[in-house]
């Protein structure tokens, strides 16, 4: 079967590549067209054009690339409909590839359509579910309540389990290893920083989180900074990391991040997916995130839940402190650090509504990725209405 897949960014990428080797393994004959990253090209994929030209957020980020995005869109759709494959698959990016999903449907009536990760309707623009209905058929869920919501806005949905479950994580002996060869004392409190992986992100978030361990070292002198980063972002990192009168370690390859989240104690996090990828190793977490004040301001006004951090929505509790918007702030999140290192019992019940959530995201399970292909093809092999 032709296959045409549409990932945004860096995660949906992620997301992509086990997909991708999922339907391989059920359909020895697949073929891929599309566009996507470095995860689905290792399975095969030629991307239509270099994905990171849509890896934008937040609403008014977006305006100076419109017109491009625009095009783009355009020339997407018009690939799907040359190619004529057996189902478009959109991977996250909701505005870049549900537009694609309506023209291609425009010109080709009767392509089936598969969307791969709910949007969070349960926390935001409920709406949106609706008007995803009228171009999208199915939908492959990362979160065990989502189904019920894309059901009942008229789309078949089956939770396939989140990728952060399949993932390896390091031993503590990888660990106590990083720890060596960084120099870093068996003892010594280790916080990973995480200012998140587009330079939005790092722009806005960096000098807070910075300044934030900055004023927990003059509380714990000891405390030694490892900032997890991704090649885009680094020089930015980097330009952030030599303040530190003892420069924290900048990890930057797969390796070394796994290493270093193994052995850290706690971590300063950007909201998002890699709260998930804490809880995986199992380490305690101060959240914090903003967006541009327009944005803010938009997204706070339709906001619907009181919590954005996955961990606290999974494990449905609210152990793990988020500072958002306004509220991220250097003091408050030094703070909450500060709370953590102190106080074994906030550690405890961290850790026991992370190792809740990772069994509700799947761990021990069938791999999400084939999970994913199994319900592609269910799609293809079934008669379902539109």
């Amino acid at each position: 079967m032709k296959y045409f897949l549409i990932a945004g960014e860096p995660s949906g990428d992620n997301l992509g590549g086990p997909l991708m080797a999922g339907l391989k393994s059920l359909d020895p004959q697949a073929i891929f067209q599309g566009v996507g990253g470095q995860a689905m090209a290792a399975q095969g994929l030629e991307s239509l054009f270099p994905m990171e030209e849509l890896s934008v957020m937040g609403i008014v980020e977006v305006l100076p690339k419109y017109r491009q995005l625009k095009a783009r869109i355009r020339q997407t759709a018009q690939a799907v409909a040359e190619a004529r494959p057996d189902v478009l698959i959109t991977i996250d990016s909701p505005d870049f590839c549900l537009r694609v999903a309506r023209q291609a449907r425009a010109i080709l009536p009767d392509l089936k359509t598969v969307h791969y990760v709910a949007p969070s309707v349960w926390a935001w623009r409920p709406g949106r579910a609706a008007k995803m209905a009228k171009v999208i058929d199915h939908v492959l869920a990362l979160l065990p309540f989502e189904p019920e919501y894309m059901r009942a806005a008229g789309m078949t949905c089956d939770f396939v389990g989140h990728p952060i479950a399949a993932e390896p994580v390091a031993s503590k002996d990888d660990g106590a290893a990083f720890r060596a060869t960084q120099g870093i004392a068996p003892d010594a409190p280790l916080i990973l920083c995480l200012p998140g992986s587009r330079r939005g992100e790092v722009a806005r978030l960096g000098p807070r989180f910075d300044e934030a361990l900055m004023r927990l070292r003059d509380r714990v002198p000891e405390i030694r900074v490892v900032i997890s980063t991704v090649r885009g972002v680094a020089p930015l990192v980097r330009d952030m990391a030599k303040r530190w009168p003892t420069a924290p370690v900048v990890v930057e390859t797969a390796e070394e991040r796994r290493a270093a989240f193994a052995a850290a104690d706690l971590a300063l996090a950007a909201s998002g997916t890699v709260s998930l990828d804490l809880a995986a190793n199992d380490v305690p977490m101060v959240i914090g995130y903003d967006v541009a004040p327009l944005s803010r301001m938009i997204i706070g006004m339709l906001l619907k839940t009181d919590t954005v951090t996955l961990v606290n929505l999974v494990s449905e509790t609210r152990v793990v402190p988020e500072y958002i918007g306004r509220k991220c702030q250097p003091g408050p999140m030094s703070q909450a650090l500060l709370h953590l290192i102190e106080d074994p019992e906030a550690r405890r019940v961290q850790h026991a509504a992370m190792a809740l959530t990772m069994d509700r995201l799947g761990r021990g399970g069938e791999a999400p990725g084939l999970r994913a292909a199994r319900s592609v093809m269910g799609v293809l092999t079934a008669q379902q209405p539109r």
